[in-house]
């Protein structure tokens, strides 16, 4: 590795820490600090074991998950965010070991509310001084939920909001928040298409309490049997050593070529993405290496930032994990994993094929070189070295594609983690590293669980409601509105022939792509996705686009928020590592990104893209799509660096950035454009380099000749 720099896996929590506010906990007295510590290991314990041996009933496993993210949320987040907060205090009658009493009100409240249903799922009759309390069991309660139900079900969401609203800030909780005016009032509603004659807030507590949807449903389900565990399977694959072999095994790869450094931050962003659920954790990781060594290459510190942070945030669109989202629309779909894992291939290497494009032209224009040959280490030694670590990968893949449930996969994932890590002679680890990395995944879940949580509440107040559909025709009336009225403007547009359907269909895509970076500023990948499938996605179904590319689509615009300004969490935390400009930084990422921006508008037209869905994919239709934006990938590239065979002044790089879209663009007629555009662009960079070639040799000559004299 340049420099001989080694992967600190402390460093790059320490450095996570202070970009991830999710990360960020109060000091807590020594007793309390050690029953956390002890709790955390408990708590992610008993997630590895039931993944191997089989999880409890729902209602309990999802209690019980819920209630340990409560605890230690309230322990860990103060209400208020100040400079005095995160320091210890003395224990006086209102606040014990730093953590205030209605700060343990709170925890009391919500573990209660959090295994209510399991304690009543069955009936409950018995005397109490005199009197007889009698719950019928839970099943005969739908419907018509007692009055005690309603107490629990309100103070659980009340505790739910306040938890996201200290590990996520206050967005969050404000659209939750309108989402269940919304489901009450919907009689007052002054939008007729919205109007619903509203539901009580008994029926309202049934359907968001009660199992099957709402709180309890899927979102938690899933984020208590799927997503904890491969975030805890991704921190011990780093602590046994795989993050150092993803950096070496970029670095063979990529780091000899053309601005070889920032090749190999995309690279081994690429291969980290793999197994991290967080791109700021992903950004941090592999960026307190490859940011230092780009700006000591010559690159600039808002490029060196960006160019990690958009590989980064990469990750979360590459399979297998892809943030543990593909585990949720897995479900949501009803198909299996690996149709998610497949359908999701092309589409991410075309975001690596715009990053490495770019990267390869600015480095080109900035006259940088690849790593000198004795900085690269040698393929075989990396191999010997590191391919222990990558056995627990391939281990958790093999399980998930032989057809077995994903927390299964993760269960044999950690356990080998665990085998070949105390094994591994050249890595070892440590009960404290174990202990560590529990400790570090239980972190990272806080914020993700309690999130998930809440969003139950959205998917519940929508699915009763029928808020989707109704969202989705305001969408395509409002595109078809803009359709009608700009159709007129640009029918004499030469390029090509569109239709008022056709636009429609393209503004109608344009209108839910900002809804979905607007709406998915800020939040881990999971809950953004679950929240943008169940409020944005109906709009692509009555659009006609099949399910899979719908999904697809909602997730891609909502990661984007990741590099997208002014709310770009992992530029912020690329800007920091780099000491640079953090705005400069994320326009930076965001340029880097580009062809993530682009790409789901071609999946949509052209499913064949995603090669699963039947009735679309043919290899003719496949090729086509898929070579066609490559080359349009690249194209606009090019214009993005402003850089082909030589520097391309402003018509020209916008002249090939029109090219490159319009060849992105599925279909013969726009990629016959597309040709006919480059052509005059190559035309010009190859008499523009062949002119500057001449007055190079000219200023040789010349030089030669004043040297003779």
């Amino acid at each position: 590795m340049a420099g001989n720099q080694e992967f600190d896996i402390k460093a790059a929590e320490e450095l996570e820490k202070q970009y991830d506010s999710a990360l960020h906990t109060r000091a807590v007295g020594p007793w309390i600090a050690k029953f956390t510590f002890g709790f955390s290991v408990i708590f992610a314990a008993y997630h590895y074991i039931t993944a191997g041996i089989g999880v409890p009933i729902d209602y309990w496993h999802m209690g019980i998950h819920m209630s340990g993210v409560i605890l230690l949320v309230f322990i860990g987040f103060p209400m208020i965010k100040n400079a005095n907060v995160w320091q210890r205090h003395p224990n006086t009658w209102w606040r014990y070991s730093n953590v205030p009493i209605w700060d343990w009100m709170l925890i009391t409240a919500g573990i209660a509310a959090s295994l209510y249903i399991g304690v009543t799922w069955y009936e409950i009759n018995f005397e109490f001084m005199g009197g007889r309390f009698m719950l019928p069991e839970q099943v005969l309660r739908q419907g018509n939920p007692a009055l005690i139900d309603i107490v629990f079900g309100t103070v659980l969401i009340v505790v739910l909001l306040e938890a996201v609203r200290r590990t996520l800030g206050i967005i969050v909780p404000i659209i939750i928040l309108v989402f269940t005016c919304y489901a009450v009032f919907g009689k007052y509603i002054p939008v007729q298409i919205l109007k619903h004659p509203g539901i009580g807030w008994g029926q309202f507590i049934n359907n968001m309490y009660f199992p099957a949807e709402g709180i309890y449903g899927i979102t938690l389900w899933i984020v208590s049997t799927v997503v904890f565990h491969f975030v805890l399977f991704g921190v011990l694959a780093q602590r046994m050593g795989l993050g150092q072999f993803f950096v070496d095994m970029a670095t063979v790869v990529a780091g000899r070529y053309t601005g070889g450094l920032a090749k190999v931050s995309v690279v081994s962003s690429a291969f980290f993405g793999t197994i991290s659920g967080s791109s700021i954790a992903n950004t941090v990781s592999t960026g307190s290496l490859t940011i230092p060594n780009m700006k000591r290459m010559g690159y600039p510190g808002h490029l060196a930032g960006g160019v990690e942070a958009a590989s980064s945030a990469g990750g979360q669109i590459t399979p297998p994990i892809m943030g543990a989202a593909a585990f949720v629309m897995a479900e949501f779909l009803e198909v299996p994993y690996t149709t998610i894992v497949i359908a999701a291939i092309v589409p991410a290497s075309m975001h690596y094929i715009g990053v490495l494009s770019i990267v390869h032209f600015k480095a080109k224009q900035l006259g940088l070189k690849g790593l000198p040959s004795e900085e690269i280490p040698k393929l075989l030694a990396v191999i010997s070295k590191g391919w222990p670590t990558a056995v627990p990968l391939a281990a958790l893949i093999y399980v998930l594609f032989s057809g077995y449930s994903p927390h299964m996969a993760a269960f044999w994932g950690i356990t080998t983690a665990l085998v070949i890590g105390f094994l591994n002679p050249r890595h070892r680890i440590t009960v404290r590293d174990v202990i560590e990395g529990c400790i570090q995944g239980v972190k990272y879940a806080l914020a993700v669980g309690a999130v998930c949580a809440a969003i139950g509440i959205v998917v519940g107040v929508v699915n009763s409601t029928g808020l989707g559909f109704r969202l989705g025709f305001m969408v395509t009336n409002s595109a078809l509105t803009l359709a009608e009225n700009l159709h007129p403007l640009i029918a004499w547009f030469p390029l090509t022939t569109i239709s008022l359907d056709g636009m429609t269909l393209f503004l109608s895509l344009i209108l839910i792509a900002i809804t979905c970076i607007l709406m998915g500023a800020g939040l881990p990948t999971t809950a953004l996705y679950i929240m943008l499938a169940t409020v944005a996605q109906p709009a692509l179904g009555n659009l006609g686009v099949p399910p899979l590319a719908s999904h697809l689509f909602v997730l891609y615009y909502g990661v984007i928020s990741e590099i997208t300004p002014p709310v770009c969490a992992s530029a912020y935390a690329a800007a920091g590592i780099a000491g640079a400009n953090p705005f400069r930084t994320g326009i930076s990422a965001f340029q880097l990104g580009i062809a993530k921006l682009m790409v789901p508008m071609v999946f949509v037209y052209s499913p064949a893209m995603l090669i699963v869905i039947e009735g679309y994919f043919t290899w003719a239709a496949f090729i086509e799509t898929t070579a066609t934006c490559a080359v349009g990938v690249f194209m606009v590239a090019t214009s993005v660096a402003g850089y082909f065979l030589t520097a391309m002044p402003g018509p020209v790089r916008a002249l090939m950035a029109l090219a490159g879209v319009l060849a992105v663009a599925p279909g013969l007629e726009s990629d016959l454009w597309a040709a006919g555009l480059a052509i005059p662009v190559l035309a010009q960079q190859i008499l523009a380099r062949r002119t500057a070639r001449a007055e190079q040799e000219d200023s040789a000559a010349l030089a030669v000749e004043v040297v003779r004299d």
